[in-house]
């Protein structure tokens, strides 16, 4: 039975470990704020001696000027975690093309990403038949999905980058698509390691580290180039085109009409699931084989009342999907995998939604398992744009697995004990009521895991105008959420706190040890007993206010890209803080 002092939670490392780690990632921050200023100066001279190169077309050659291929992709990469690899890839891969347009440099970088994921695409399972272990085969199930995932993630980004010619690569709006897919190509990284980290695989885990490595730090070269430097040129003027392009799904074509993906209020399903065969289907997952792989036209799957006991996995070919009830309390998804019978976090979700697009309405994701078989998900989301209305969310430890993308919950209910929402999508949740539960014996009730880990991801968890109270009579410490990784991100504001939280409001990963000050933590005019911030948590990384303009970085508008596609599901929603 696990402590507050003992418990270990999904994803856990050694301490001595984490310590370790946390202390070479402060070393290295420190380096690189001091080393900022000359970064700066480098880009400014290197875009400076680009556009001086441009405008007097100089017979210069490349290794004299500075506005030589090499400085331009020297000056790009300067902006990544990894610049030295950042710099002899691209560089590699430029030998014929000579580019000097930070946009065509990103190009390459994604295209060096993309091979270097292609050619581990199948590792995990090579690797499979070789071990012995049930639970290490399990998490190299998990690294096969996440490595195909990935794979596709950034296929769908340098498709993207195909443009008409004359035309510019980027827009604010791509910009922020490939933020998104870069930020969850890292994801699916990290959760392959965490499901070899349950395992206790050690010398799997090892192996599969050394061999995704590279196309670790590939992707997050990606990311951090059009995160940062974009956003550094705009300010010198380059040519960065700003007009907003076509705001539906990304990476449909133009031609594709909006109203296809327009949610009717009078919905009219594709096909209808019933218990008692009055539907086409007596199941969802029957209905599911009819999805057709990755339309633009959206496919209505309606559900009627019932406790629909099975598994359902939208997988990443299954886009634009609807699924709607009878209310949360009439149409139930109910399953009960688990982490302590052998399965993996990551596929103990009663419901899994991948494909993006995805929309649920006025139904109900249960995991029965229980608190005393740990993990064990209600509902995993990784698809991009997904939206969860009046739906309840209903399970223990690790109910709602948000894992990656843009999603939206409004009026939401969601009940759970240990991090019981948890993983690292750009996630907004409005009007919902959260309600910790009562834990086993001697456990704490965190409501939040937030896992982010890299600078650059356009990732963590905003809870606004939400309500906080029990769902049962409440013995345990509870917390707002603790940081599960390095550069984890949580936000509640403008919500409710009952009087059940402890005053600390946090708590850390790793008992009695501050997490890192590169976690980002913060409140905002929240209300209720429990929000003081009077004796909360006083790390780094934590903030127990923000100014307004701060906490609008938060919004729907700002976080998850809003206006860009909720328009389009039929679901209320508040774009900013009023």
């Amino acid at each position: 039975m696990d402590t507050i002092n003992s418990f270990k939670g999904y994803g856990k490392v050694d301490p001595q470990e984490e310590q370790a780690f946390r202390q070479k990632t402060r070393k290295r921050l420190f380096i690189l704020v001091i080393s900022s200023v000359i970064l700066v100066a480098v880009i400014i001279g290197a875009v400076t001696g680009t556009l001086i190169h441009r405008r007097n077309n100089s017979s210069a050659t490349p290794s004299s000027t500075a506005g030589s291929p090499a400085a331009a992709i020297k000056a790009v990469c300067s902006v990544t975690n990894y610049p030295d690899s950042c710099f002899s890839t691209i560089q590699s891969l430029d030998a014929s093309h000579n580019v000097t347009d930070p946009e065509d440099i990103f190009k390459l970088s994604l295209h060096v990403a993309l091979n270097e994921i292609s050619k581990i695409s199948s590792f995990p399972q090579s690797i499979t038949s070789k071990i012995n272990d049930a639970k290490t085969k399990a998490a190299l199930e998990v690294c096969q999905t996440m490595i195909d995932d990935s794979l596709d993630r950034l296929n769908e980004s340098v498709s993207s980058m195909d443009v008409n010619q004359g035309e510019k690569i980027l827009s604010v709006k791509k910009m922020g698509d490939l933020k998104t897919w870069l930020s969850a190509s890292l994801t699916d990284h990290e959760t392959c390691l965490d499901a070899l980290t349950e395992a206790n695989s050690s010398v799997v885990l090892n192996e599969v580290m050394g061999v995704i490595r590279n196309s670790t730090e590939f992707a997050s070269n990606s990311l951090a180039i059009v995160a940062k430097l974009m956003g550094l040129l705009g300010a010198f003027n380059l040519p960065i085109h700003r007009k907003l392009l076509w705001g539906g799904n990304p990476g449909f074509p133009d031609w594709v009409d909006r109203r296809l993906l327009q949610v009717e209020t009078n919905l009219v399903p594709n096909v209808t699931v019933a218990k008692d065969g009055s539907g086409n289907f007596t199941t969802i997952n029957a209905a599911v084989q009819k999805v057709p792989k990755k339309s633009v036209y959206r496919f209505v799957i309606y559900v009627k009342a019932g406790v629909y006991v099975e598994n359902v996995n939208l997988d990443k070919s299954t886009w634009n999907v609807m699924i709607y009830g009878d209310g949360m309390s009439q149409t139930v998804v109910s399953g009960s995998r688990n982490f302590i019978d052998g399965t993996p976090t990551f596929s103990t979700a009663t419901f899994a939604a991948v494909g993006r697009g995805f929309i649920a309405r006025d139904i109900a994701f249960k995991n029965t398992a229980g608190a005393a078989k740990h993990q064990a998900v209600a509902l995993r989301s990784g698809s991009d744009m997904s939206v969860f209305y009046r739906c309840l969310i209903d399970g223990f430890q690790d109910s709602l697995y948000a894992h990656s993308n843009r999603q939206f919950y409004r009026d939401c209910d969601i009940t759970g004990t240990i991090d019981f929402i948890f993983g690292n999508a750009a996630v907004v949740f409005q009007n919902c009521n959260i309600q910790p539960r009562r834990p086993l014996p001697n456990q704490f009730i965190t409501i939040t895991a937030q896992g982010k880990t890299d600078v650059n991801q356009n990732t963590g968890i905003s809870i606004q105008k939400c309500v906080m109270s029990p769902l049962d009579n409440l013995t345990a410490d509870s917390y707002l959420g603790r940081p599960w990784k390095n550069y984890s991100t949580t936000v509640i504001m403008q919500t409710n706190i009952g009087s059940f939280l402890d005053p600390t409001g946090w708590t850390p990963w790793i008992s009695n040890v501050d997490p890192p000050n590169t976690i980002s933590y913060a409140e905002y005019q929240n209300t209720g007993p429990g929000s003081s911030v009077v004796k909360r948590v006083t790390w780094a990384g934590y903030k127990p206010s923000m100014t307004a303009a701060q906490a609008s970085k938060f919004t729907v508008q700002s976080f998850i890209d809003g206006p860009d596609w909720l328009p389009l599901t039929d679901v209320a929603f508040d774009l900013s803080l009023t």
